[in-house]
């Protein structure tokens, strides 16, 4: 497989092996994007994933895996430019999280320096593909068989990234092994001949929550809200941050009543005092602070993209905040939470608008979310899930509400006094 491009008047070949065809598609990819002006490509042929003796051929009209994009710069974590700070360095106010703040310290390096870690890797003889079921930026997901014990699975195929990043999720998932509602890793596989990494994990009998959400009574969104506040809880109190709650990474077996938290991918550590990259999360559920370049963000950035969900099902407007780009983003949160608290959280840390929002944010005035009550969502809304949103999307990260203290909430009442 090989790969051609022009550049100015220069042609270079990239050739697509099997173990470094993905980096040529997202090259291309990339460069199509973002290089329009002066990349032309000259040809595209099909990829091929190689898992054990089968070859996975997918192209544009298969599985869509060409289109949208593979490679998106909204959510890739590369190192910041300095010179494009938005706030001072020094002498910023950094207030530590609530709660869990010194986990990693208490519990040393060997629990959280996943790069110096050594992976032992099975062969995959024991697994085999099924069918396609998902693919994200970074891994293409196919529905698995256990050929010993006869069990489904989700077999994970990792694209090309770097080591670190492979070795750190594959380290949190170690460190979250049998937490509640956090999805098991049950082996990780290389492909003796191809070198590509694959997790297997359980599988969930999942519904795609484009068609469960709308199905969903009040009860069914106290329970797996509660659920998954659950998870998120334990994710914080091991000092991990998700770092990509949404409904996508959220699986449901609404018959078992059985919610599992995925995709672990972006997960990090959390360290006091360290700054981290904002290009995390997806868009709409993005909090603010990754919106307007804040560096030094904790574990509330996954109860804001919870509160996202929470509303979003709630208000039946999924997603709740449906910004166009990033800049976009913010717009379509400050016209529901206000510009007044927004200017307020920039103050209180030294924060400066990027020149984009001095002619698109404007003037806003904080919406009741009684706004958002029409006919079809009326039954589902009440004052205690609104008092939560309150506490759950504050500009403010260090005011949101913990994730144990959301489970103490009135919200979930009836949920609490069924699990006693």
């Amino acid at each position: 497989m090989i790969y051609r491009y022009k550049i100015y008047k220069y042609t270079i070949y990239l050739f697509a092996i099997i173990i470094n065809q993905s980096i040529c598609i997202e090259f291309h990819k990339f460069i199509n994007k973002y290089n329009k002006s002066f990349v032309e490509p000259i040809n595209n042929k099909d990829i091929i994933y190689r898992f054990k003796n089968n070859y996975l051929k997918l192209n544009k009209e298969e599985n869509g895996l060409l289109n949208p994009p593979i490679l998106d710069m909204d959510q890739m974590e590369v190192p910041d430019n300095d010179k494009n700070r938005k706030y001072p360095t020094k002498d910023l106010k950094i207030i530590l999280p609530k709660t869990y703040a010194d986990v990693n310290s208490k519990k040393g390096p060997e629990y959280w320096d996943y790069e110096n870690i050594t992976l032992k890797w099975n062969v995959p003889d024991s697994y085999e593909i099924v069918r396609k079921i998902g693919r994200g930026k970074f891994s293409e997901v196919f529905e698995g068989l256990n050929t010993v014990t006869k069990d489904k699975c989700v077999i994970k195929i990792l694209k090309p990234v770097k080591k670190k990043k492979i070795k750190r999720e594959i380290k949190i998932l170690q460190n979250l092994r049998g937490g509640p509602n956090i999805i098991k890793l049950l082996d990780i596989v290389k492909d003796p001949q191809s070198r590509t990494p694959s997790l297997i994990f359980e599988h969930v009998n999942n519904t795609d929550f484009k068609t469960l959400y709308p199905t969903l009574t009040i009860q069914d969104i106290k329970y797996y809200i509660y659920q998954l506040l659950k998870a998120m809880n334990y994710c914080h109190s091991q000092g991990i941050m998700h770092r990509d709650i949404k409904p996508h990474n959220v699986m449901i077996d609404h018959e078992k009543k059985i919610l599992r938290l995925i995709d672990w991918g972006l997960a990090e550590f959390y360290h006091p005092e360290q700054e981290y990259s904002v290009r995390v999360a997806t868009r709409y559920y993005k909090g603010p602070e990754l919106l307007v370049d804040m560096r030094y963000y904790d574990y509330s950035l996954d109860i804001w993209s919870i509160g996202c969900m929470l509303a979003g099902i709630i208000f039946k407007k999924e997603p709740f905040f449906y910004g166009h780009d990033n800049y976009d983003q913010l717009v379509k949160i400050a016209k529901v939470l206000g510009t007044e608290d927004l200017h307020r959280y920039f103050e209180k840390y030294g924060l400066k608008f990027a020149p984009a929002y001095q002619e698109i944010l404007g003037n806003h005035s904080k919406k009741p979310w009684t706004k958002f009550v029409h006919h079809e969502n009326q039954h589902l809304v009440s004052p205690e899930v609104m008092d939560l949103l309150d506490r759950m999307l504050v500009y403010d990260h260090t005011k949101r509400i913990t994730p144990l203290e959301a489970m103490e909430h009135p919200f979930f009442n009836e949920i609490k006094n069924n699990s006693v």
